[in-house]
């Protein structure tokens, strides 16, 4: 008997069953292809605004995605860089048949982990307990908890036009019997859409017609660890296009034929991601949309084309394609498609990410309904620590929507459900402010130690960090600058006011065209005790300049997590409570929230619902 299987070899998969391994538990990891595992059948690039920070989070917990990209990585940038640190994130281009490669390897090497391909057509289920799952062969394997990562091939298809397939990403094979199962045990099964641009033949694009988007002069890096340099090392380029008038006009003549438009789709689409259909339709005041053409890997002589998803039949695909400027002599690889598939209704899954209908049933990724690489390993991480923490008798690991973005989406998906793909966006994040790229370590790796997926080697690093920030942030207050001509003429350089007495680091750096580079010209004494001084002096500015912002998210999320400490009694009967809306009772039963905070992020549930219900349970209590 195994402690945990996983199902499903993608991001979430990979993450599940590292994390579980990695605790020392007895881990099993099926899925139909192990040369795919932690594929890329979309966009072949890990990161982007808010995602960026997930990567960055998941790595402080001790997950491997952030470190697999920066060994796979073609290209690193640091997107919204001019503006706050609220809204930066990395973005980088991967390789992705190395990214494959080096995940494959990195699961092979992995302590108290099985690897095994097939399909599982069944779940084992007694008095509502998961007890292993059943294989397409027959043959049962047993377990004390399941973790789904399933991905897009429950039930998927694939869709051009008005042509279907019954077949995964990448014409893999898909699994109806998974898909059964879950509506025979009760759970809500929803249809959802994606889908991928087409993939061009390199050396038939004239690049010469697109504009040269390059990545970053820095290497940037996902981990906070050493030991991760890019493998490859080498730096390529994307290309940006647009769509014209005359492709906007060929769609519209034949939106009937796409499968979207023409009644083929049953799948409610992303409406962040939408296809070029969506967009033309949709932004009808648009003369023009972005398109760009991003590498997949070094060994492969193939563009991904970022921006171009479409369900059109191939005659019009390729139509459209060659009005592209740039496209107009292509050999295209692969066109595009749109693919369909089953996931559960959210509401279904409590915030640990065990489902509410079966115990030691965990789900993860886009079985949740979420779209994307990062979001669904964040989920795989999570459902990997409490299956194991479960395992072990230890209260799961919740993460707050102050703590991380990991978080938010959790709390989103389970408290407010979706109908449509879930894509992490920074303005989902109320406390963004405080779930920062730089500081997902000091917010989140003491939860990895805690949970056994961090040695005691890099947690005293960890400390030793928060050590030389509270350091340097007390000598910033007593160092004083004199006024002197050399600090001055400093001053001038930067168009910075000069000073007539002594001033200290700390007020200095309050002011916004000085940063710590300019501190360290005008105390070049400094002492920072860490390997990567940088890092920690960031800290130390974004503390400073940002103090007054930050303490009022912080005032704000400790009112939210006074909230989220009174917990809901589990056997409350909402039908007892008097004088709270019928929606509010409604919304209660279907998805009952464990704490009085997550109940009062439910959609239909009022301040006033809030009010009764904390007095009820009050009195529930003195009973």
């Amino acid at each position: 008997m195994y402690d945990v299987i996983v199902v499903g070899g993608g991001h979430a998969g990979c993450e599940a069953c590292l994390a579980t391994s990695k605790m020392g538990l007895k881990t099993l990891l099926i899925t139909g292809n192990l040369n795919m595992v932690g594929s890329m059948p979309c966009n072949p690039s890990i990161g982007g605004p808010a995602k960026g920070v997930v990567v960055r989070e998941i790595d402080a917990l001790g997950g491997y995605m952030g470190k697999n990209a920066d060994l796979c990585q073609i290209q690193t940038k640091m997107l919204n860089s001019s503006k706050g640190p609220a809204v930066r994130a990395l973005r980088f281009q991967e390789d992705k048949l190395l990214y494959m490669e080096m995940m494959k390897k990195h699961l092979e090497q992995a302590e108290n982990l099985d690897l095994l391909e097939t399909i599982v057509e069944d779940l084992i289920v007694e008095d509502n307990q998961v007890k292993g799952i059943a294989l397409e062969d027959g043959k049962v394997i047993e377990a004390k908890t399941v973790i789904l990562t399933t991905g897009t091939y429950l039930d998927s298809r694939i869709l051009r036009g008005h042509w279907t397939s019954k077949e995964g990403p990448d014409g893999q094979k898909t699994s109806k019997g998974l898909s059964n199962a879950l509506r025979r045990l009760g759970f809500e099964i929803q249809r959802l859409k994606t889908g991928t641009p087409a993939r061009i033949k390199a050396s038939t694009i004239d690049f010469s017609k697109a504009k040269l988007e390059p990545g970053d002069d820095i290497t940037w890096k996902y981990s906070f660890d050493e030991g991760y340099d890019s493998i490859l090392n080498k730096r390529v380029p994307c290309y940006l296009t647009y769509t014209n008038q005359e492709i906007h006009n060929l769609i519209l003549a034949n939106l009937k034929e796409s499968a979207m438009y023409g009644g083929v789709v049953e799948g409610i689409g992303p409406r962040y991601c939408p296809s070029i259909e969506d967009k033309v339709v949709k932004f009808s005041d648009k003369e023009r949309h972005q398109i760009f053409f991003e590498p997949e890997s070094l060994s492969l002589d193939q563009e991904y084309i970022q921006g171009f998803s479409t369900s059109m039949p191939v005659e019009i695909q390729d139509k459209m394609l060659r009005m592209l400027p740039g496209l107009e002599n292509c050999e295209v690889i692969r066109y595009a498609y749109a693919i369909e598939y089953d996931a559960i209704n959210p509401l279904d899954i409590k915030p640990s990410l065990e489902t509410k209908k079966i115990e030691n049933l965990f789900t993860a990724g886009q079985i949740n309904g979420t779209s994307g690489y990062e979001e669904a390993a964040g989920q795989g991480l999570i459902a990997g620590i409490n299956a194991g923490r479960k395992i072990k008798g230890i209260s799961p690991l919740i993460l707050s929507r102050d703590e991380a973005y990991i978080g938010v989406m959790i709390d989103d998906l389970v408290t407010k459900g979706t109908k449509e793909p879930y894509r992490l966006l920074t303005s989902r994040a109320e406390y963004r402010l405080l779930l920062r790229h730089d500081n997902a370590d000091l917010r989140l790796r003491e939860y990895g130690y805690e949970s056994g997926l961090i040695d005691e080697q890099t947690y005293l690093r960890l400390e030793n960090k928060k050590t030389c920030i509270e350091k340097l942030l007390q000598e910033f207050k007593e160092i004083k600058i004199k006024p002197t001509e050399e600090t001055n003429r400093i001053l001038k350089e930067i168009n910075s006011s000069p000073i007539f007495e002594g001033t200290s680091l700390f007020s200095l750096l309050k002011r916004p065209e000085i940063s710590y580079l300019t501190i360290l010209k005008l105390y070049p004494n400094l002492v920072v005790d860490y390997p990567n001084p940088n890092e920690v002096l960031e800290q130390v500015e974004i503390d400073i300049k940002y103090e007054g912002y930050i303490s009022k998210a912080l005032s704000q999320a400790n009112k939210m997590r006074s909230y989220d400490a009174k917990k809901i009694p589990m056997d409350i009967d909402y039908d007892l409570v008097d004088n709270i809306a019928i929606e509010a009772r409604e919304k209660l039963k279907k998805i009952r929230p464990i704490t009085i905070g997550q109940a009062s992020r439910i959609s239909g549930v009022n301040p006033a619902d809030i009010s009764v219900l904390v007095v009820y349970i009050e009195n529930y209590k003195n009973k």
